[in-house]
């Protein structure tokens, strides 16, 4: 099993709702930014977001609330699947600085290699697989997901 990436994801003063807390919607924003960061390393020499990439679906938990601070939040990312066309990413939102790693929120993400120009699914390369494959490891066991 690999190990998770890591990558730190710095908050916005934006991101917090009328009650203080991180808005629920910008966990996704989070994510997000974890996941353009860490597909450049990934895949230094590809732009594999620009060549068509599109979010099939996410699942999301919220642990415990997350206020602004100015350091930032870490986000852990891992490949769960790998198919012909699709893959998906499970994440854990954590701070590294609390004792524990306190997590905010477990999540997972499922993308789909995509041809924009014939607006239809295409094969992920075999390259791109086994760099996905590199990265594998156990999926998250969400609570409420099959209720």
């Amino acid at each position: 099993m690999a190990r998770p990436y890591r990558v730190e994801v710095p908050l916005r003063w934006s991101d917090m709702d009328a009650y203080g807390h991180v808005n629920n919607v910008q966990y996704l924003r989070l994510l997000e930014d974890a996941r353009v960061i860490g597909f450049r390393e990934w895949f230094p020499d590809r732009d594999v977001v620009g060549s068509g990439l599109v979010v099939t679906h996410h699942v999301i938990e919220y642990l415990r609330p997350l206020v602004y601070r100015a350091q930032p939040v870490e986000v852990e990312m891992w490949v769960t699947r790998v198919a012909a066309a699709s893959f998906d990413l499970d994440y854990r939102i954590i701070d590294p600085l609390s004792v524990g790693n306190t997590t905010y929120a477990a999540a997972r993400t499922g993308l789909a290699a995509f041809d924009l120009a014939a607006e239809r699914p295409r094969r992920l390369g075999d390259e791109a697989r086994a760099e996905l494959r590199s990265r594998q490891g156990e999926p998250l066991a969400f609570k409420w997901v099959g209720r």
